[in-house]
């Protein structure tokens, strides 16, 4: 099998919703509607937004993989980062190497664009990814903290006057 990374192309559409929803399934994400779909579909393709969607394709055709990256300026460097916030393989193509594929080819595209790291998180129990993400990267001891900002009621009454704590 021959394999090419690239970036996400508008006919990649279909094929790209179908792993990415697959992704999402796997790792408990709240159900997509079909207008969240189209503006994440949309930011990928716009050379403004920080976010890049990437499709590895086997033979030049069926898609097989996916990587949603979001490069960032740091504070400890004038460099930009990488934030690998996605990767996902179809379930019917693992173990041939497209993960390592698809960070290989970040890692080219780091490098020829003068990125100071690419970095990701994943799952405690994701034992599959562990093992090729040890291979090819140093685990921190960093723990990721997560704070939800959903729309909380009001903490003050109806007249705007504030109710103490």
């Amino acid at each position: 099998m021959e394999l090419t990374i690239v970036k996400a192309r508008r006919v990649d559409r279909e094929a790209w919703e179908a792993l990415f929803l697959q992704h999402c399934h796997r790792f408990g994400a709240p159900d997509m509607d079909r207008a969240t779909l189209d503006v994440l579909w949309e930011r990928i393709h716009d050379p403004a937004h920080p976010m890049t969607g990437w499709v590895a394709l086997a033979d030049g055709a069926r898609l097989v993989g996916i990587a949603h990256t979001i490069l960032h300026p740091h504070t400890f460097s004038l460099r930009s980062v990488c934030y690998l916030e996605d990767i996902w393989v179809d379930e019917d193509a693992r173990g041939g190497g497209i993960g390592s594929a698809i960070i290989d080819h970040l890692v080219a595209t780091g490098r020829a664009e003068d990125w100071e790291r690419i970095y990701w998180i994943t799952g405690r129990d994701n034992e599959d990814a562990h093992r090729l993400y040890d291979r090819i990267a140093k685990r921190t001891d960093y723990t990721l903290y997560h704070l939800d900002l959903a729309p909380q009621p009001a903490l003050h009454g109806a007249g705007g006057e504030h109710r103490g704590d």
